[in-house]
């Protein structure tokens, strides 16, 4: 099955004014409406910038950087 991950940084829509954000909430959820309705399975959820442990399928457990965290999670 074919994967696809959206993902930007938490500080990413800092920069639209206030009075904006819920024109763009009800632009993103009609994106996710859109997509949910094409029969797309949609997760939202967060990740905090900070160092992760890694464990490979045989059991070995590393420190890796956020996006190194990240990057191996979907190999």
């Amino acid at each position: 099955m074919t994967r696809f991950l959206i993902s930007f940084d938490a500080q990413a829509m800092d920069h639209i004014p206030a009075e904006e954000l819920p024109d763009v909430a009800e632009a993103a959820h009609g994106v996710v409406r859109e997509a949910m309705d094409a029969g797309v399975w949609v997760f939202g959820g967060g990740l905090e910038h900070q160092r992760a442990s890694i464990v490979a399928v045989e059991g070995t457990v590393t420190d890796g950087s956020y996006p190194d965290a990240l990057a191996r999670s979907f190999l």
